[in-house]
């Protein structure tokens, strides 16, 4: 798969590569956050179209998201997100993105850094210049997607568009998935209270208590299949529900650092991820069975090689990194099943008085690991217990002993 950066001037106009002259490219466009069911639904569309029509399938991916884009410039007098910071609401990193992508067998990749000028741009205008310059022949969107300035380009103005100029095609895929769910306004992270897997709080009410629970919260509805969802489900320790809609295990990647070291003097040694830093979204505190899964030392990112010396700006770079795809399966011997712990250590911060959030991985294996400074991938795969405070270390290591238990018969 062969990735273009693109960075827009600063009137939102994006120096698009030809891909071919004669060659068209079937073409969907988003953010892709958490590349869940329905996002893999419309990408898979896509790769679909184009290997019946000889065609390229392109995806055009918005980093940073549009969401977080706008709402860094609504509270900055209307400046960009600038590039590379960091974004805790999303779902999953841009690496992780691209390889999913590769993996459902993109041909191109369009990463545009989303700028407000580049959002000002009306639909019509980028719908042209993707067929202008990509060769677009058929844009694949999902029911609901809109874009362009103030989001005017919705399914039926694109739709009309496509009708009235004949130069592209517009697919609709339904991907909506098994319905609608309702979510509370502002949620907040809300740990659980007790051990195991939490339940959907609204499972088994009837309509009229559904309709006092919605009322209560002001939820609104929101489809299962969405990146607002899984959020929603991560934030309240839902891990096994949001993998469902997801399709595969949510991850959060990040560098292993220093930390206090405790771990290793009760016999728990674990990995330190930079919480701060991390790419992906942190679910709420508390205990987690999963993986850990050793990427290497430094950045694990595809090499990036010029793609047109004249442009500096655009830069095309080949992610079918096999030794990352190694690393990453499930026969790997670069993965070991995880206790995950999430949280300020309630047992030990009033000795310390650090009450900083910490994410850190006992990696159940035969040897003693030694990761500091490489990149790694903490993968969830259920939640097992809420952060409490314990009278003590013994206290405290016969229980990691037992959530050692519970994770190996859940990654079993």
């Amino acid at each position: 798969m062969n990735i273009t950066r693109l960075t827009p001037d600063s009137t939102g106009l994006v120096a698009w590569p030809t891909l071919s002259d004669d060659r068209k490219a079937v073409v969907t466009v988003g953010a892709f956050d958490g590349m869940h069911q329905g996002h893999q639904a419309v990408i898979g569309r896509v790769v679909e179209l184009a290997k019946r029509h000889d065609a390229f399938s392109v995806v055009v991916l918005f980093d940073p998201r549009p969401a977080a884009a706008h709402r860094y410039a609504a509270a900055h007098d209307g400046a960009d997100m600038p590039a590379g910071m960091h974004d805790p609401q999303a779902v999953s990193g841009v690496d992780d993105r691209l390889r999913r992508m590769r993996d459902l067998g993109v041909d191109h990749v369009m990463l545009v850094h989303y700028t407000m000028a580049f959002a000002g741009k009306s639909f019509r205008f980028f719908l042209g210049q993707l067929v202008g310059k990509l060769g677009m022949r058929t844009l694949v969107l999902g029911s609901d997607a809109a874009m362009g300035k103030d989001r005017a380009g919705d399914v039926k103005a694109i739709a009309t568009l496509a009708a009235a100029t004949g130069v592209f095609e517009l697919d609709v895929v339904d991907d909506r998935g098994p319905g609608t769910v309702r979510i509370p306004f502002n949620a907040q992270p809300q740990a659980p209270s007790e051990p195991g897997e939490p339940a959907d709080p609204t499972a088994g009410m009837t309509k009229a208590e559904l309709r006092a629970w919605s009322k209560k919260r002001q939820a609104l509805l929101h489809r299962v299949w969405s990146s607002t969802n899984v959020r929603y489900l991560l934030s309240q320790g839902r891990i096994i529900a949001a993998n469902d809609v997801l399709g595969h295990a949510h991850a959060i990647e990040g560098t292993v650092v220093h930390g206090e070291e405790r771990g290793r003097t009760i016999g728990f040694p674990t990995a330190n991820i930079d919480a701060a830093g991390a790419d992906g979204y942190l679910p709420v505190d508390g205990v987690y069975a999963g993986w850990l899964v050793d990427m290497g030392l430094g950045d694990v990112a595809a090499d990036d090689t010029a793609a047109d010396a004249a442009s500096a700006d655009v830069v095309s770079a080949d992610v079918a990194d096999d030794d990352i795809a190694a690393r990453l399966a499930a026969d790997s011997p670069h993965r070991w099943p995880a206790a995950i712990s999430i949280g300020t250590k309630p047992t030990f911060n009033e000795e310390t008085g650090l009450a900083d959030r910490v994410v850190e991985a006992y990696a159940i294996a035969d040897d003693w690991l030694e990761l500091y400074g490489h990149r790694v991938r903490v993968e969830f795969a259920g939640f097992l217990r809420p952060q409490v405070r314990f009278d003590g270390v013994d206290a405290l290591k016969d229980e990691l002993a037992r959530n050692v238990e519970e994770t190996r018969r859940l990654t079993a």
